[in-house]
Parts: C-alpha cells; structure tokens; sequence
C-alpha cells in the first residue's frame, strides 16, 4: 500500500481526504494549527491550545459516517453566554487534549473512537502566531489578522520557530506521495513548510512532490496569480526540493460563477499557464475538476473541487501511473 503525506489546512485539505480515502492509500493528513479566528482562536487565547478548528474538518472528512459526523461536529451553540458560537467538535478536541494530556493524543484516541480512515497530525504541540510581512513592508501578525488584511502579502514566518511533530519527520521520510492541499497559499498551506525540521526531511525523502492548485485566486495573498506563480511560492519555501507534479483544473466555470465570485469575493478563476508551469520542471496534470456544491447555510451554489476526479488521479500518480493521466489541457 502507498504512503500517501498531505500538508494543509481548512476546507481544501477536507475536500482531498474525501477523494483519496476511496483509495487503498495509506493516509497521514498533517493539518496546519495556526489560525486563530472565531471559536478556534477564542480557545486559543482561554486554554493555550494549537488551533483545533481545521483538525475538525480533518477528522470530519476521514470518518467513515462523514455526513454525521459533520451535522455533529460543526453543531454551533447559540446563546448569550461564552458557549455561544463555538463549534461542538473543537469542544470534544479540546476535552480529549486535555484528558490525554496533548492535542495529539488526544485526536488519536478520536481517531481510534471514529475508526478513522487515515491518522491525523498536528503540525505542533506549541502555540503558535504566524506573522506576514506585507508588500509595504508592514508587519501583520496572527493568521486571522493576515487573512483579514487588504494587503497583499510578501512573506510569513512564524514569531518563534515551532516544535514540530517527531512523527511528522517519520512519515516524510517513509512516504512514497508528498501532496500539498489546495486551499490558502500563505496561510494555510505554506505554515507547513516554516520549519527546518520538516525541509529537512522533505530534502531527504524521495517521496514525489504533488500540489493540489486552488480554483480561484484569494484576496491580499494569491491576487492575479496563474497556476505557475502559486508553485513558485511553494518552491521558494520548499528549500531543496521543487514541487515535481501540480494537478490543476482545466474545466469550464460557469462564467455566471465567475462573475459572482469577483464581484461578491473580489476571487478570479486561476488561469492554467501550461507552458510556464512546464518551465519549472513540472509536470501538469490537468482535468475538469470543477464541482457545484450546494451550501445548506447560505441556501446558495458554491465551486470545490470535484473531491472524486482528485482522488482518482492522486491515486494514479501514487501507482506510478502518472504518464496516463499526465496531459497537455485542452
């Protein structure tokens, strides 16, 4: 069976799980535990924790009830008083860490409990702030703040480098598949990749480097960008290694979408440059990845990746099949 390492955070990174935990693949998901908005980062600030909102969505996207499990989890409390708001699953995370003595301890225990298809990593037991360094050379620090921001982002580092997961370093040197979620660049992938440790390892392994690339670009930290700029970012903070394979969308987006998504979001489709991407020493693979998804708390359609055609082609890539599904878009 194939080891398959996937680095991310938030929604992107539950849309992969869901596709290549169809796969006899054997799954190590290392989450991203540095935003610090809503009801994560008010139990942050209370309880000294990593964030616990995008494990969350990790457990919810591995288990094997998933749709439950989700309505449970992502259950908020409505009130007037300090429940109000908080996210029923990052109270049972919160309970586990402290029973077990550490937030990974206590996600592998739900993880047994949920008979989990895949284990679950957080990236650090330490409370970290994620810092961003503007294009106008100002400081912004915490994720939320960042990701708030109107301005666009240079770099992020970390205020004090992190303790990284001992396990995390095992699992990239055994993996045969290194994939990077789509999802935001600087704020929830690239956080991954702030530690010596970790490219270190990545130098080390002999794993393929597989990125996942975002549908639309994001405001303040991806503006204008085109698949081969997002790859020059992760390659900037990979070190010694480049990313060897993107798989990146070449389907049709309703341009009714489109334009809902530019002027509600101020988000633009990211535009496939096929030729720049092959400059890079990367390979694409590229297919109609766009899916329609109904959203039941804004009654409205939203665009995601279609979560079934990534799985198939990871698990390709995996097999050492990468050549059929490889191909120039149409």
């Amino acid at each position: 069976m194939k080891k398959v390492v996937a680095f991310g955070g938030g929604t992107g990174m539950s849309y992969l799980l869901r596709g290549i935990k169809e796969y006899p693949l054997d799954i190590t998901a290392v989450v991203s535990v540095c935003d610090d908005g809503g009801s994560t980062g008010k139990l942050r600030s209370e309880f000294n924790v990593v964030a616990l909102g995008d494990l969350r969505k990790v457990i919810e996207a591995l288990s094997k009830d998933e749709e439950e499990m989700a309505d449970l989890f992502n259950y908020r409390f409505s009130s007037d008083g300090e429940l109000n708001n908080h996210a029923l699953g990052n109270l049972i995370l919160l309970a586990e860490a402290d029973l077990k003595g550490s937030v990974k301890k206590g996600v592998e225990t739900i993880s047994e409990i949920l008979n989990l298809k895949g284990k679950v990593l957080p990236f650090t037991e330490s409370n970290i702030k994620l810092v961003g360094m503007m294009q106008d050379e100002s400081i912004i620090r915490g994720e939320h703040n960042i990701t708030k921001s109107k301005k666009k982002i240079d770099t992020v580092f970390y205020e004090t480098e992190p303790e990284v997961n001992d396990e995390i370093i095992d699992e990239i040197l055994l993996a045969d598949m290194i994939v990077l979620s789509m999802g935001s660049l600087y704020t929830s992938i690239v956080p991954n990749l702030l530690s010596k440790k970790v490219r270190d390892a990545l130098a080390k392994s002999k794993a393929k480097i597989v990125y996942c690339c975002n549908l639309f670009t994001q405001p303040g930290e991806t503006d204008n960008y085109k698949v081969s700029d997002h790859i020059k970012v992760l390659n900037k903070y990979l070190g010694k290694r480049k990313v060897d394979y993107v798989i990146a969308n070449d389907g049709e987006i309703d341009p009714a979408f489109a334009k809902k998504y530019a002027t509600e979001e101020q988000k633009d489709p990211v535009i496939l440059d096929y030729d720049e991407v092959e400059e890079l020493g990367c390979r694409v693979i590229s297919d109609d990845l766009v899916y329609i998804k109904p959203n039941k708390e804004s009654n409205k359609n939203v665009l995601r990746h279609n979560y079934l055609t990534l799985g198939f082609l990871i698990n390709a890539l995996a097999l050492g099949k990468g050549h059929l599904v490889t191909k120039k878009p149409k």
